[in-house]
């Protein structure tokens, strides 16, 4: 993957209150670079992240969407480095740069996204992906497939936030649109189960073909006005079901999901989307079933962005990921729940 792989250290700058006072050390000053082409020592510590930037949006383009993903990955970066360090010194945050997809078919990208991914996880490293179209998670998915083995692997969960099923024929080539139907086949050809969730479902961003698909794929969804008018607990209590069967599952976000009120910056904007405030407990609830082995954030499109108000969501939804990870596991200076 050398030739398509950069470094994006670049992207984190921002405010320095003291270089030696960590309590005022933001993002920007903790996090280190990681070359996957050459690093090969496992992570000892108890906690360590890495972000990889998957800078695509041939997806889109081939799904009729809004281009302008493929800048995503340093636009987050960007939001990222003036977050605080709410985490203690034995927490590490690496930057594994980001891969190139501008002159190379989407498909190939999306192997080389896969290839970073099991490199992170076999580094002992919680890996945490910066789309690019939701094309990402194919890339992703397809990683945490190569490192897991046997049961691990049979078992595997995906839990989708988004507007759409990304169930689409690809008879005619994949797209970011086809991404789950892919997973499907290749569950089905292995003779694994296929767990799949979607959160936050359109009924008008959905053909009734989609939504029959997804019936007969046995696809546990949750549309989004039962998001928004469901009790909590209900809501809880499917998630749980869901992952009791799943050994281990990671968390993709398509950032359609949310309301163009919160995220303007997006391929397919959702004037009835969701509010993050509903969404984050629900994350957060996830990640605390300790079942979550990986994270991706994808269709954030900077050129529609206002104020960079989509990236800075994008990123204060990161920051909760790594915050909750770090609360279970004893290692947060500060609790905010």
């Amino acid at each position: 993957m050398r030739n398509n792989y950069v470094n994006a250290m670049e992207y984190w700058k921002g405010r320095v209150d003291s270089t030696d006072d960590y309590d005022t050390f933001r993002w920007h000053q903790w996090v280190q670079p990681i070359d996957l082409n050459e690093y090969d020592k496992k992570f000892e510590g108890p906690l360590g992240f890495a972000f990889i930037g998957f800078c695509s949006e041939q997806g889109v383009k081939r799904n009729k969407g809004r281009t302008g993903t493929a800048l995503a990955p340093d636009f987050i970066r960007g939001q990222m480095s003036n977050l605080p360090c709410c985490f203690s010194q034995c927490v590490k945050l690496f930057d594994a740069g980001n891969i190139l997809c501008d002159e190379i078919p989407m498909e190939e990208g999306q192997k080389l996204l896969a290839e970073a991914v099991s490199m992170i996880l076999d580094l002992n490293l919680f890996p945490i992906v910066l789309g690019g179209g939701h094309e990402t998670t194919f890339g992703h998915f397809t990683g945490q497939m190569v490192h897991c083995s046997g049961s691990e692997a049979a078992d595997m969960g995906i839990i989708n936030f988004d507007a759409h099923f990304d169930l689409r024929p690809y008879d005619n080539g994949s797209s970011s649109g086809s991404m789950f139907r892919q997973i499907a086949d290749i569950c089905d050809r292995r003779g694994i189960a296929y767990n799949y969730m979607p959160l936050g479902i359109q009924q008008h961003s959905n053909t009734v073909s989609l939504f029959k698909t997804a019936d007969e794929l046995g696809v546990d969804y949750v549309l989004a006005k039962d998001i928004t008018t469901a009790s909590y607990a209900d809501l809880i209590e499917k998630i749980d079901s869901f992952l009791y069967r799943c050994n281990n599952a990671y968390i993709t976000i398509c950032t359609d999901v949310f309301s163009s009120a919160f995220a303007p910056g997006v391929s397919a904007t959702q004037s009835f989307g969701l509010d993050p405030e509903v969404v984050m407990p629900v994350i957060k609830h996830i990640l605390r079933t300790k079942k979550i082995r990986g994270f991706d954030i994808c269709e954030i499109s900077p050129r529609f962005d206002q104020d960079n108000t989509t990236a800075n969501l994008g990123a204060v939804i990161i920051f909760a990921v790594v915050n909750t990870l770090c609360k279970l596991n004893g290692l947060q200076i500060i609790d905010f729940d």
